[in-house]
C-alpha cells in the first residue's frame, strides 16, 4: 500500500495550497465568529483541516496503482454509504429537508463528498479497461451513463442536485478527454439538461421550491422590490460592494452577523469581498487558478509518460475542483441562483475540506511519480 518515491512534493504547488488553505481558515474563523458568536466552528474547522492534512500526507505515500486496484471496491463502498443516509436517526441525518448525512455524533459525514473522489478513481479505471468501447460512438457513453446513474439516483433521492450535477459533469468530461465522440456527448448532454428542466418544472407544479428558485431569480421586479426570494444574493452583493478595492478590514464586516445566511460556508467569497475587498477576491481567484493550471499540467505530463490512469485521475480532480470553484464564485457574484456549493480550500466544512485535501494529496503524488527515477516510474500506472 505504501511506497516512497524518494522525492518531495512540488514546492510551489504545495506552498500555494497551504497559503490558500491558511487564508480560508482565517476567513472562515472571521465569518463563523461573527455569525454564531462562538469559537466552536473555528475549533472544528481546525480539526477538519488537521485531519485532512494528515490524510493528504498519507496519500503522498500511496502509489496510484493501489487506487486502480481498489477503485471498484471504493466506489461500491461509497454507494453503500450514500444509501445509509436514508436509515432513520440516529444513523441518518436530515437538515432543512435534505437527507445527506451519516451521524457520527461528533461529526456529520457527507458521503456525496466522498463520491466525488470515488467517481473519479473508478471512472479512470473504467476508461482504461473499456478503452475500445469508449472510442465507439455509443457503447462507452451508455456504460458511463449507467455508472453515473448508480450514484445519481441516490444523490437525487437525497435532494442533492448540486453534487449530482458536479459528479455527472466531471465523469462526462473525463469521458470526452479519453476520446469519446463529441456529437454523442452533446446529444446526451442536451437530453440530460432537458430532463432536468422537465423534472424541475414538474417539481414546481407539485409545490416544490426548486423551479421557483430558478425562475424567480431572473425576475427584475423581485430585485427592485427587495423581495425575500433574492435576499441571499442581494446581501452577498451588498457585502462585496461595501468592500470596494481594499475591504473594510479583516473582522470588520457586518454582513456576516445577521444579514447574510451561510457566511462561513457557501457565501464566504462575499465575506472575503467585504473584508479584504476586490484585492482579496482576486487573490483567491489567481491562487486557485495557479493550483489548477499546475494540476492540469501534472495530468498532461503523466499522459506523456503513458501513465493513463494517473493522467485521468489528475484531470478528473482538476475538473471537479474547477467546476465547484466556478459555480461558487458565480453564485456569490449573483450570476446564478444560490446553491449549496462550498468554496474548495476556503469554506467551513468537514467532509468537503477533508476530501479536497485528499484530492490535493493524490495530485501531488501523481507529480512525484512523474519525476521519480525510471526504475520506479516504469511500474506506475
Amino acid at each position: 500500500m505504501f511506497e516512497k518515491t524518494g522525492l518531495l512534493p512540488d514546492k510551489n504547488l504545495t506552498i500555494a495550497i497551504l497559503v490558500l488553505l491558511t487564508f480560508g481558515w482565517i476567513m472562515s474563523f472571521s465569518a463563523s465568529l461573527g455569525h454564531f458568536d462562538s469559537y466552536g466552528y473555528f475549533a472544528r474547522q481546525s480539526i477538519f483541516i488537521s485531519l485532512g492534512l494528515m490524510l493528504a500526507f498519507t496519500c503522498l505515500k500511496i502509489p496510484l496503482y493501489f487506487y486502480q486496484q481498489h477503485a471498484r471496491k471504493f466506489f461500491i463502498f461509497t454507494l453503500v454509504c450514500l444509501a445509509l443516509v436514508f436509515l432513520p436517526e440516529p444513523i441518518g441525518r436530515t437538515v432543512n429537508g435534505s437527507t445527506r448525512w451519516i451521524n457520527f455524533v461528533i461529526f456529520k459525514f457527507q458521503p456525496s463528498e466522498m463520491m466525488k473522489i470515488a467517481m473519479i478513481l473508478y471512472m479512470a479505471d473504467f476508461l482504461i479497461r473499456h478503452e475500445k468501447d469508449v472510442k465507439k460512438p455509443w457503447m462507452g457513453l451508455v456504460k458511463t451513463l449507467i455508472i453515473i446513474s448508480s450514484a445519481g439516483i441516490l444523490l437525487l433521492m437525497e435532494t442533492d442536485l448540486g453534487a449530482t450535477a458536479i459528479i455527472s459533469l466531471t465523469a462526462l468530461i473525463m469521458l470526452f478527454a479519453a476520446g469519446a465522440y463529441l456529437k454523442q456527448l452533446s446529444i446526451v448532454g442536451t437530453g440530460l439538461f432537458s430532463l432536468a428542466g422537465i423534472g424541475l418544472y414538474i417539481d414546481g407544479l407539485n409545490g416544490g421550491v426548486r423551479w421557483a428558485r430558478l425562475t424567480e431569480f431572473w425576475q427584475i421586479d423581485l430585485w427592485l422590490n427587495d423581495s425575500e426570494k433574492v435576499y441571499q444574493t442581494k446581501q452577498a452583493l451588498i457585502g462585496i460592494a461595501r468592500g470596494d478595492w481594499t475591504g473594510v478590514g479583516l473582522g470588520n464586516g457586518i454582513q456576516k452577523y445577521t444579514k447574510l445566511p451561510e457566511p462561513h460556508t457557501d457565501m464566504i467569497f462575499s465575506i472575503i469581498g467585504e473584508e479584504i475587498g476586490i484585492i482579496g477576491m482576486l487573490f483567491v481567484i489567481f491562487s486557485f487558478g495557479y493550483i489548477m493550471l499546475k494540476g492540469f499540467k501534472i495530468a498532461k505530463d503523466a499522459l506523456k509518460q503513458k501513465r493513463k490512469y494517473s493522467s485521468y485521475v489528475g484531470f478528473g480532480i482538476c475538473t471537479w475542483l474547477s467546476l465547484q470553484f466556478s459555480v461558487n464564485i458565480a453564485m456569490n457574484l449573483g450570476l446564478i441562483p444560490p446553491k449549496g456549493f462550498p468554496l474548495p480550500l476556503i469554506s467551513y466544512g468537514g467532509s468537503s475540506m477533508i476530501f479536497v485535501l485528499i484530492a490535493c494529496g493524490i495530485l501531488l503524488r501523481i507529480d512525484m511519480e512523474s519525476r521519480c527515477e525510471y526504475s520506479k516510474q516504469k511500474d506506475y500506472v
